[in-house]
């Protein structure tokens, strides 16, 4: 079932499956879970707001989805339209409001049926949109507009919403109307009551009443049809509904799945189209309706049966009553189309290994089809020239900043350039490398530690949580498959606390292995034993880092050993170890012709005869740079060649 997303490129020309109009937010999601919001000390970052998730939701099932909000142009408003673009969201209708901040929500999970939340709103971007804002050749472009009841809330943004759905309707396309009602954004609670999710208000009913008529397609949570209907007798509120639009009237049931009445309503709601339920542990219930929809949208804008829509819609509201947070929770389309296929022996979805492997994979924040980089995170190496040549060891950080100068010379070249760079002697240099231009990889080995153990201490999880996201975590263990078990044992025990520490903290893994340190014989086998081991053992790194093969026949043996295990794998970088570079250049021909080798991470070849001329203070920076990046600058286009030749 899962081959289907068509490549889809954000702000594009061509046509659109659905474009998605009202709120958008960081929420702040607290990560103790079971206590009230007074107790949180913690909090993850994702994009909220229910069209906003929607969208997300709708890119990953490989729609081609847009999003109509406003943002703050701060740094909440920049993260929401980076997070947009990676999922391939069409962002060029977005507001970035220079005057208004982005909108936040503060929440919580309490416990199965208690979850706080906190709307932060006022006079935030989106609530500031208007007509204006709606451009009807836009519109044009999608076969649904999807609008929400929280944006008809007030004058402005009901007009916004009726001149998308006029637009929508003239150009022969499909309104949908998620009812999506928080009492709270009505003004009719409390701030501190937003998770309250009915309050009845003939005025509400009224309002939403007034929109129904132009609606395709209705959704909404019984409570919801309760409100759009002006009773909470859920059968009746429905024949009010169909009284006044002859529109899909889709009701969500929660763990009874949802029902869906096409024509006229049945003297029983089990007497509509009915979409069964998932039995799953209901975690989280923030998000669910978002990514109901989501694959509602899928099925509905791909023409399947609609018992087939409800059947994905379901299936969608499964994982996100499952999982932590909104927008992050909803399945990819390969995810979804494996739990359809195969479904799952874990009543709580979060707890499913196969399935997480595979949310991951499929949700990496950045594509990296190829890694060229700079490895200068060496520490011990760097300590030991210091001390030969009498100089400072303050300085090896200097030197690291250089190094970094010589590696930016090579972005924008078509390659996708990147370094390693450690956080203790070359911590300026790091900090520098975090904005995003550059593919940053982090040791987090003690050097030259056998067993392998951590610099930061054995609390792995505490390191990371200190680190940003976007550094890829680099583990180096001198491991052969052939050493003392009790060494393998304890070796193993920590690559694993590791690979589940960068899970829990978003963090990618390059596992490099060196098994050359031990005294065991190594053969073409070696390598792909390693590999089929840490595999066996639940480890699977996004990146793999290790020794050219010498051979075609070694090389696909290793690439058997990671494909046949994990076809999500990022790939393999060939590490230098202090070759000449001639024979990374033969190298480098072997390993094009393999794609699961996606670039190299080199270190002393590049570095090595500049840094020890510098420490001994022979030359000054600027040569230091112009040597280092003309040694780099030979590998890349030597990688640049062997890739022509072999294509």
């Amino acid at each position: 079932m899962a081959p289907d997303p068509t490549p889809r490129a954000p702000n594009g020309d061509g046509p659109l499956d659905v474009v998605c109009i009202g709120r958008s937010s960081v929420d702040l999601y607290g990560q103790q879970v079971g206590g009230r919001l007074e107790d949180m000390a913690s909090f993850a970052k994702y994009v909220g707001g229910c069209p906003t998730n929607i969208s997300i939701g709708t890119a990953r099932l490989g729609l081609r989805p847009a999003v109509i909000t406003g943002v703050g142009d701060e740094h909440m408003g920049r993260f929401i339209l980076e997070q947009l673009g990676r999922e391939g969201v069409d962002t060029s209708q977005v507001l970035v409001d220079p005057e208004r901040l982005t909108s936040l929500v503060i929440l919580g999970i309490r416990d199965q049926h208690t979850f706080p939340l906190i709307f932060y709103r006022e006079n935030c971007a989106d609530a500031a949109l208007t007509e204006d804002h709606i451009d009807p050749a836009f519109i044009a472009r999608a076969k649904a507009v999807v609008v929400t009841g929280t944006h008809v809330s007030t004058p402005s943004l009901e007009a916004m919403s009726r001149k998308a759905m006029s637009a929508c309707h003239d150009a022969g396309s499909k309104v949908v109307f998620d009812i999506d009602y928080r009492p709270v954004l009505w003004g009719l609670t409390g701030h501190g009551l937003g998770e309250e999710r009915f309050v009845a208000d003939q005025t509400v009913t009224e309002r939403l009443q007034t929109i129904l008529p132009d609606c395709d397609v209705i959704v909404g949570t019984e409570e919801e049809l309760h409100i759009a209907g002006g009773t909470t007798d859920t059968l009746a509120a429905i024949r009010r509904v169909r009284e006044l639009t002859d529109a899909l009237i889709v009701c969500k049931r929660g763990p009874m799945g949802c029902v869906a009445f096409p024509d006229a309503i049945p003297d029983s709601l089990d007497e509509g189209v009915t979409g069964p339920g998932f039995p799953v542990e209901v975690y989280n219930v923030l998000g669910a309706g978002d990514a109901f929809m989501s694959g509602f949208l899928k099925g509905y804008l791909r023409d399947l049966p609609l018992e087939e829509c409800c059947r994905l819609a379901n299936a969608c509201g499964a994982f996100a009553v499952s999982r932590h947070g909104c927008a992050p929770a909803v399945p990819t389309w390969e995810e979804l189309s494996y739990f359809l296929e195969h479904g799952s022996g874990e009543h709580a979805l979060r707890k499913d290994e196969a399935l997480n492997r595979l949310h991951w994979s499929t949700t990496r924040r950045r594509d990296w089809p190829s890694v060229l980089a700079f490895a200068f995170d060496h520490r011990a190496q760097f300590e030991e020239m210091a001390l030969r040549h009498g100089a400072d060891a303050a300085r090896i950080g200097d030197f690291k900043e250089l190094a970094l100068r010589a590696a930016h010379q090579f972005e924008g070249g078509g390659n996708s350039i990147g370094i390693l760079c450690d956080g203790r002697l070359g911590r300026s240099a790091l900090d520098a490398a975090s904005d995003g231009s550059l593919w940053v990889g982090r040791p987090i080995e003690r050097p030259g530690s056998i067993p392998l153990r951590f610099e930061g201490g054995p609390d792995v999880g505490a390191t990371l949580r200190e680190w940003p996201v976007d550094h890829v975590v680099k583990c180096l263990v001198f491991y052969h498959p052939d050493d003392d078990p009790a060494l393998l044992e304890e070796q193993e025990s920590q690559v694993k606390t590791l690979y589940e520490a960068c899970r829990n903290t978003d963090h990618e893994l390059l596992l490099e292995v060196i098994a050359t340190k031990s005294d065991r014989p190594t053969d073409m086998h070696t390598m792909p034993r390693v590999i089929d081991r840490f595999y066996r053992l639940g480890v699977y790194p996004d990146w793999w880092k290790l020794a050219p093969p010498t051979s075609q026949s070694e090389w696909r043996l290793t690439a058997d050993a990671i494909t046949g295990h994990d076809r999500h794998c990022r790939g393999v970088l060939l590490l230098g170890l202090e070759a000449p570079e001639a024979e990374l250049f033969a190298a480098f021909d072997l390993a094009v012709k393999q794609p699961i080798c996606k670039g190299f991470a080199v270190g002393r070849t590049i570095f090595g005869a500049a840094a020890d001329e510098w420490f001994a203070g022979r030359i000054d920076d600027d040569e230091a740079v112009d040597r280092m990046a003309a040694s780099f600058g030979r590998l890349i286009n030597r990688w640049d060649k062997a890739q022509a030749a072999a294509a």
